[in-house]
Parts: C-alpha cells; sequence; structure tokens
C-alpha cells in the first residue's frame, strides 16, 4: 500500500474517486503513465501495489465513486501493461518478432518454440497482473448501482482488448457474468454488456486455449432459465461456438438440447426461430457426422414429443425420424421409449405431426433387431399393450400392429409375457371401434395357434361373456364370427359347446347358447359349419358335431329345435317339440321362437322350404313345424307368417302320390292322423325304424332323454330364482311398512308367480 502511494499522487488519487466522469478519466490516464514508468524500470512489486490499492480502496469501496474510479483506474493499468511489453520487446528482438498481443492470442507457429526465455517472462507477468484486476471487476458485474456495473462492463471490455486470449482462464466466470448482466433491468447495462459480449466471442473463435470441456456444465445449468433475454444470450453463444471447427459441440449436444426444446415453446417468437435454426444446424451436422450419441438424445426427444407445445411436439418427432432413419440398430436399446413417444402422436390434432409419427412407425417396424443383439422384446411388448388404453383410435390400432408383428417375430418369447398382457387384450374387445376389436382378435387368433392357448383363449373368452353382458350383446357376433374365420369354425363351436356343457351359471348358458346358435345360422363366415350339419344324418363328421353341439344347445329348446331343423333330423325335432311343458313356453321362448320362424323365410333355409314340396316323404317336417305353430299365440306375426307358408305346401307329392283331402279341407290333417304314435319312421325319407333306436349312428333316444334332463334343471334353477325373488319383494315391503308385519299376507301373494306369467324386461308382452 505504500509503496503505491508513493509512485501515485495523492491529487491523481482524489480524482480517481471525483464524482465527474472526465476527472476519473484523466486520473486513470495518469495511472496508466505511471504503470507504464514501473514497467519499463522493470519494478513488478509496485506494479502489484498499485493494483491492491485500486481494488482494495476503490473497487471494494462502500463509496460508488470510488468503484467507479477503480475499475477505470485497473483498465488504465492493464493498458500500461501491455504498452510497456510491446515496446520490451522492440527493444530485444528485432528480428522475428511477434508481438505480446499475438501471444496472448495463442496464434502460435512454428518460430514461437524457439522465442527467448525474457518473452516468457513478461507474459508471466501479465498473467500475474491479470489474475489481480479481473476478478475484483468480475466482483462489480452484480453491484447494485446501476452506472457501477455499466463502468464494470467498460474497464472489462478494455482488459479484453488488452490481454485478448489470455483472460481465457476466467471465461466461465465473464460468461457467467454475461448471461446475469443481458437480463439487466438497466438498458444501458445490457448495451455494454452486448459489446462485451461481441468482443468476448470474437477472442473465444480465435483462441485455441478455450476448453469447451469446462464450459459444458456451466452451460447445461444456465439452459434451464426462462428470461428471454438470457435464452437470447444462450442461443447466441451455443451458434458461435459451433461455428468454430476446432470446437466439437456436436459431441456436447445431448447436455444442452433439451434446454433448445425447451426454448421451442417460448412466448417470443425471436427466441422459437432462434432455437429452431440452431437445432436445424445441429440436425443437419448429425446426417453428416460418422460418430453421433444417438442414444442420450433419443431420451430427451422421448420426453420432448409429449410436450404441449405443438410446434415442440412437431421438431421432436421430426428428430425422432431422422434417428430412426440414420441410427438403426444403435437404437435398438432406446426401440420401446421411442415407440412410446410415436404411439401417441400418430393421433396428434396436428396433420403434420400424425404424417412424420407414422413414417417414423413405419421405419421402426421395419428394422428387424435380434434378442441376440440386444432387442429386449418385454418393454417394446409393454408400451404397445399400455397403449391399447389410448383414447385415440388410430393409436390403438398401430399399438395392435405393434403386437402382431412381434408375435409374428418372437412368436417364444411374446408369449412368456403372455399373462402380462392378456386381460388387457381381452378388454380391448370392448373397444367401440370394430377395427380395433379385428385387430385384437387377430392377435388373439395368432397366440391361439397351439392347443394350450387356444383352449385358454376360449374360456377367458366365455368368462368375459359372463361378467359383461354388454360385450356379448354388442360384440358377442363379431367376435365369434371373426375367430370362426381366423382359427377355423368347427373347432371354435366345438369348443365352445365343452365349455358350456358344464356351465355352472344356467341363465348365461342359455343367453350363450341362443346368441351362438343365432350366429350359427345367419352368418356367412359359418356356411360351411352349416353344410356339414345337414348331412349330420350321413356324414360322420356332421354326425359328430352334431351331437358335440346337441350337449350345450340342451340348454335352450329352440336353440336345439333350430339345430335340429338344420341337422334335418325332424323327427326328433317333433319329438322335442312334444317334450315341452308349461313351464317351458315363457316369453324367452317365444320371442326366440319367433325370430326363428323369420329365419325359416331367410335363404338359409330354402331347402327345408323346398322339402314342403313332398310332404309325403317329409312328414315329421310338417308335423315339427306345425308344432310350432300351435306353440305361437294366433295374433302374433309369427303365427301368420307360418300358417300362410304352410298353406302354400301341395296336396300331393311331386314324386307322384297323391294326399287325399279330408272333409275339412285340410290336406295334413289324414297325414298326421295316420302317423303311429311310434311311428315307423326314424326320420323322414326312412321306414322301419323305431324311435328309440339309433339313426344314422345318432342315438336321438339318449339325446332326447339329456334335453329333458337339461330342461329339468332350468325348471329347477328358475323356481329357486323364482321364490328368491318373491321372498325379496316381501321383505322390503315388511321394511317399508312395519306395521303389517303380522297381517296375513293376501292370497295371491303367496303363490309364487309362474315363469310364463311373469314379463322379463324388454321382452314381449303377450
Amino acid at each position: 500500500m505504500a509503496d503505491a502511494l508513493s509512485v501515485i499522487p495523492s491529487a491523481v488519487l482524489r480524482n480517481l474517486a471525483d464524482k465527474l466522469y472526465e476527472k476519473r478519466k484523466n486520473a486513470a490516464l495518469e495511472v496508466e503513465g505511471i504503470v507504464k514508468q514501473l514497467a519499463a524500470a522493470g519494478d513488478h512489486e509496485k506494479i502489484s501495489a498499485v493494483i491492491n490499492l485500486l481494488t482494495t480502496e476503490f473497487t471494494y469501496s462502500p463509496q460508488a465513486n470510488h468503484r467507479k474510479g477503480g475499475l477505470i483506474g485497473l483498465a488504465a493499468a492493464t493498458v500500461g501493461l501491455t504498452s510497456e511489453a510491446a515496446q520490451h520487446l522492440e527493444n530485444n528482438e528485432q528480428k522475428d518478432r511477434i508481438p505480446v498481443q499475438s501471444l496472448s492470442l495463442g496464434l502460435f507457429k512454428d518460430s514461437m518454440l524457439h522465442q527467448k526465455n525474457y518473452e516468457k517472462r513478461i507474459i508471466l507477468s501479465l498473467k500475474q497482473g491479470k489474475e489481480q484486476i479481473v476478478p475484483p471487476v468480475l466482483n462489480s458485474f452484480s453491484d447494485q448501482d446501476s452506472r457501477v456495473r455499466y463502468y464494470a462492463c467498460e474497464a472489462l471490455y478494455n482488459i479484453a482488448k488488452v490481454v485478448r486470449g489470455d483472460f481465457i482462464i476466467f471465461f466461465n466466470q465473464i460468461f457467467d457474468a454475461l448471461c446475469k448482466l443481458s437480463a439487466d433491468s438497466d438498458a444501458n447495462v445490457q448495451s455494454a454488456a452486448h459489446l462485451l459480449d461481441r468482443l468476448v466471442k470474437d477472442i473465444v473463435t480465435e483462441s485455441d486455449q478455450f476448453s469447451i470441456e469446462e464450459f459444458i456444465p456451466l452451460l447445461r445449468e444456465r439452459m434451464n432459465v426462462l428470461n428471454p433475454y438470457v435464452r437470447q444470450f444462450l442461443v447466441g453463444w451455443i451458434t458461435v461456438l459451433d461455428s468454430v471447427p476446432d470446437i466439437d459441440m456436436l459431441g456436447f449436444l445431448p447436455d444442452f438440447l433439451d434446454g433448445l426444446f425447451n426454448m421451442l415453446s417460448d412466448s417470443s417468437h425471436e427466441i422459437r426461430q432462434q432455437a429452431d435454426s440452431a437445432l436445424w444446424e445441429f440436425l443437419q451436422e448429425i446426417k453428416n457426422s460418422p460418430s453421433v450419441d444417438y442414444g442420450r438424445m433419443a431420451e430427451i426427444l422421448v420426453q420432448r414429443a409429449a410436450s404441449p407445445d405443438e410446434f415442440t411436439r412437431l421438431t421432436a418427432i421430426t428428430w425422432i425420424n431422422e434417428f430412426v432413419k440414420l441410427g438403426g440398430d444403435q437404437l435398438v436399446p432406446y426401440y420401446a421409449d421411442i415407440l412410446g413417444a410415436i404411439l401417441p402422436c400418430i393421433s396428434d390434432k396436428e396433420e403434420k405431426i400424425r404424417v412424420v409419427a407414422r413414417e417414423t412407425n413405419e421405419e421402426l417396424r421395419a428394422i428387424k433387431a435380434d434378442p441376440a443383439d440386444g432387442f429386449d422384446v418385454g418393454p417394446i411388448l409393454s408400451i404397445a399393450t399400455r397403449q391399447l388404453s389410448s383414447e385415440w383410435e388410430a393409436t390403438r390400432i398401430e399399438a395392435l400392429h405393434w403386437i402382431s408383428t412381434l408375435l409374428n417375430r418372437h412368436r417364444t418369447e411374446v408369449l412368456h409375457f403372455l399373462n402380462d398382457i392378456f386381460d388387457t387384450l381381452l378388454k380391448a374387445l370392448s373397444d367401440p371401434s370394430d377395427e380395433v376389436v379385428l385387430l385384437v382378435l387377430e392377435v388373439h387368433a395368432c397366440i391361439a395357434k397351439d392347443l394350450q392357448h387356444f383352449r385358454q383363449l376360449v374360456v377367458f373368452l366365455v368368462h368375459n361373456f359372463r361378467v359383461d353382458n354388454s360385450l356379448l350383446e354388442k360384440r358377442g357376433a363379431l367376435i365369434i364370427r371373426r375367430l370362426c374365420v381366423l382359427l377355423d369354425a368347427e373347432r371354435v363351436y366345438r369348443e365352445l359347446s365343452t365349455i358350456l356343457e358344464g356351465e355352472a351359471d344356467l341363465d348365461f348358458a342359455c343367453t350363450m347358447v341362443q346368441a351362438l346358435n343365432l350366429i350359427l345360422l345367419t352368418s356367412s363366415e359359418l356356411s360351411e359349419l352349416r353344410d356339414l350339419l345337414k348331412k349330420s344324418l350321413v356324414n360322420p363328421a356332421g354326425k359328430d358335431l352334431f351331437v358335440s353341439l346337441y350337449a350345450s344347445w340342451c340348454h335352450s329348446p329352440m336353440a336345439i329345435i333350430s339345430l335340429c331343423l338344420l341337422a334335418q333330423t325332424y323327427h326328433h325335432a317333433s319329438a322335442v317339440i312334444q317334450s315341452l311343458v308349461e313351464e317351458d313356453i315363457n316369453v324367452k321362448f317365444l320371442v326366440q321362437l319367433d325370430k326363428l320362424i323369420r329365419l325359416l323365410e331367410t335363404p338359409i333355409f330354402a331347402y327345408l322350404r323346398l322339402q314342403l314340396l313332398e310332404p309325403g316323404r317329409y312328414t315329421w317336417l310338417l308335423k315339427a313345424l306345425y308344432g310350432l305353430l300351435m306353440l305361437l299365440p294366433q295374433q302374433s306375426a309369427a303365427f301368420k307368417i307360418l300358417r300362410t307358408r304352410l298353406k302354400t305346401v301341395p296336396s300331393f307329392s311331386f314324386n307322384g302320390e297323391q294326399i287325399k283331402r279330408t272333409s275339412s279341407g285340410n290336406p295334413y290333417s289324414q297325414i298326421l292322423h295316420s302317423m303311429p304314435s311310434g311311428s315307423q319312421f326314424s326320420e323322414d325319407g326312412d321306414v322301419n325304424s323305431d324311435v328309440g333306436s339309433s339313426h344314422g349312428g345318432i342315438n336321438f333316444a339318449s339325446r332326447l332323454q339329456q334335453f329333458e334332463q337339461m330342461q329339468h334343471q332350468h325348471r329347477i334353477h328358475g323356481k329357486a330364482q323364482a321364490q328368491l325373488r318373491s321372498s325379496l319383494t316381501s321383505s322390503s315391503k315388511e321394511v317399508q311398512r312395519p306395521q303389517e308385519q303380522h297381517r296375513p299376507p293376501p292370497s295371491d301373494i303367496s303363490r309364487p308367480s309362474s315363469r310364463s306369467s311373469r314379463k322379463a324386461p324388454g321382452q314381449l308382452q303377450l
């Protein structure tokens, strides 16, 4: 301190702290001259003393004018040091002289390896000086006085012009300070900071001493700042550094990529544009680079693809698209994450995003990776399964395409995860989209290629129909028909029949059988199955199918009658009709009968109607149809339809046998009257067979007994249900009217109503 006071006049120090800028400026010029003289004399101790004086007594002073004077004084001292160095080089090395300024820029040439030791000592002296000069200036950037901050920018600007590349060791601190000053509340400070920023950029781009490795952590930390001025500052630096050939910004792109994407949603159009421009430049570099860290960046892109901002999503999905094209097998470990980003974008509200997402999806699916190369089926299958719950149909469809693709390529691996995805696939059968349901069925069919999984599929399908009535009602026909196409109709129906035969829930079994029967009678996909059943009396395969279905069809009288008419076992159909009792003929039965009568008028039963041309040969058919007619209410539409059909039956067979008309004019009464109760016809067209014996390998007597036993179980179940409902109703009334609990119940309440007298919701009223 004493050394400094001895070389700097007190008047100079006084003026350096004056409130007038001109006096401070003149004092600074005096300081510059003093430092030059000391440098010329080689008195570096006094130079350090001067710098310490300016730092401690001025830049750290509580008085703002002192701090301003200290800053301008430090800049002047720096100028004084550099002038002496340049003069010293000129006096001692006239040939091949390289200016100190050039040395500090780091622009080394071969001749520089042979410089004199005194040049190195001068460089060291300069570095020691600026190590004392720069920190107090940086400290002033956070001063509360905006004018002090302004003069700090001015001082560092002048210092940087002198020392150039040698102050790179302070780059991170300078960058951090400039980052804050770029958002300064004072416009003059911002302007000064911009000037300093441009100079620092020039110095960095010229220097080979800049360490990108030390800078990146600071940049990564600052990328999360939301201030628009800071964001512009950061993007500017990223762009500048990326333009320097010797600086590999691409290698560090994962460190600040997320920050750039974050700027794409900024409220400022200019910032969005700058960030997008920077990202576009990096993407072009990636396309031309032989080595890129796709993995780390893929993780960032996946997150940004789900951004609420439309522009961010579009940019992210565009990058992912390029990565899939360029990265290929390198992205195998990230397939699941990428797929998780693509699938939602396929249903994006913005068409551009949808187009790119679909293209990316196809590119990704075209890559045939192998588990041996690190391809893990599990995560991808999990992502695809999870997207089955998406609210968007297009996403669900593509998720199913992925599951199907995985099954075709890696069936064994997928089946290991079957327990994890099976329930979700079953629930997807309730999807409101028919296209989704059809794709789900294709996946199920692919899984069910082997016997074990086929059985599991049908069991779970029946279970889902049982617990979700709406599924059977809305999707039952579609599901069964499609499975019959994909897995063979006979195989599906046989398995369903086996399961339903032992179904404990009799009401559900009846409903399910009726649904299957209606599908069998109406679906074009089951035409071959119907043709096979028509040959039940002459074809062993048809007989086996008839017997297989019969066991479960017994749950529904109308289903059995329909099956017999389809299989042309008319005698047995008549026997089934004759076996019906009062409790069997309820509203549900009549509704099903109405459907059957209408089906008899469709092309499917054309063969049956043509057989009526030979009443003498198909007498059991006539009796069965008349039996159905007798069960129908006379005022019903079905009664009128069937009666009209029977009236068209000719009074003679076209095989030449004349049928005599009775006095009543009914040509069939004599036929029916002449048929013995035991009947010598087993089935139409076959004579001398007893009813109880087998025909065509089918023991109809045993089948009829099987039907009657099943119907007996249904009657018992129906009575139990009626009694339960009656008791619940009585209990409810007793709770509502406790004062009447001892009154004798009315006689009509004491008797449970019969099934035929109850009207179920949504059923026909007789």
